[in-house]
């Protein structure tokens, strides 16, 4: 057993009692259970939250809770849609009310600031949802809690040199150059990198239908081509993660 992991599963009862003695920060990683190309695993959207939230804690000093592993269902226009086997979905209520019961009971324990960290574009309202019903339950005004999703972090600059011809935005960048790259920074062993997709761009109109089309989406589950992705991109990413993260997380929750 090693005293000195930032992830709380590892840790034994008393040592985390210990740390909460210094009002650490908790990050809370959440993400999906869904399809990501023929290169990449199902776990890309919590994987990837999971090795940033233990990144950024080791510079912060903070612990890292399990990863919530499922999250809302993947649409067909973001994430490829449930047409895939392995795309996992939970209902918006349900993952909001995950989340509410993880913090709450994290505030329960005596934790008093949590960042949770998203890998899944799908997540975000559910997760502010949770986040403002156990804010309602904890009712302590300073209990604090901020909530991101990696990718809104990447600069301008660090977007130009990952996306030399310009960035497609985070919609159609699912399984394609960003997620690719930095799973083959952070798990280059996952990665199947003789199966990297190069389709052309999901060409899908500007609206959502039930039952979805999985027609609109691209065979391979890449909404465009992955073949510029980089474990040097990846890297350049989360440097900047590392810093800037770690960085909003001291402003907002620490100083």
């Amino acid at each position: 057993m090693n005293s000195a992991t930032v992830m709380m599963a590892e840790m034994t009862w008393p040592e985390f009692a210990e740390r909460l003695r210094e009002d650490t920060v908790v990050f809370l990683p959440t993400g999906m259970t869904e399809q990501h190309g023929p290169h990449l695993p199902m776990g890309v959207d919590h994987l990837l939250p999971t090795a940033i939230a233990e990144m950024v804690a080791g510079e912060v000093d903070g612990i890292v809770a399990p990863t919530v592993n499922y999250g809302y269902k993947s649409m067909p226009r973001s994430g490829g849609g449930p047409s895939f086997p392995g795309s996992t979905g939970l209902d918006g209520a349900t993952l909001s009310a995950v989340i509410r019961d993880v913090i709450r009971e994290l505030a329960r324990h005596g934790v008093r600031r949590v960042c949770v960290i998203d890998g899944h574009f799908e997540n975000l309202w559910f997760l502010n949802e949770g986040i403002d019903l156990a804010m309602r339950e904890v009712g302590d005004p300073g209990f604090r809690v901020m909530c991101l999703q990696h990718w809104e972090f990447l600069n301008r600059e660090t977007l130009e040199r990952v996306f030399p011809d310009g960035y497609p935005g985070i919609e159609l960048e699912h399984a394609a150059v960003l997620e690719t790259s930095l799973m083959l920074h952070f798990y280059p062993q996952l990665v199947r990198s003789d199966r990297i997709p190069d389709n052309a761009p999901m060409d899908a109109p500007p609206y959502d239908v039930w039952p979805a089309r999985p027609e609109w989406v691209p065979g391979t589950g890449s909404l465009t081509s992955a073949a510029a992705a980089s474990a040097e991109k990846g890297a350049l990413m989360a440097e900047q993660y590392r810093g800037d993260m770690a960085a909003a997380v001291r402003h907002e929750l620490i100083e």
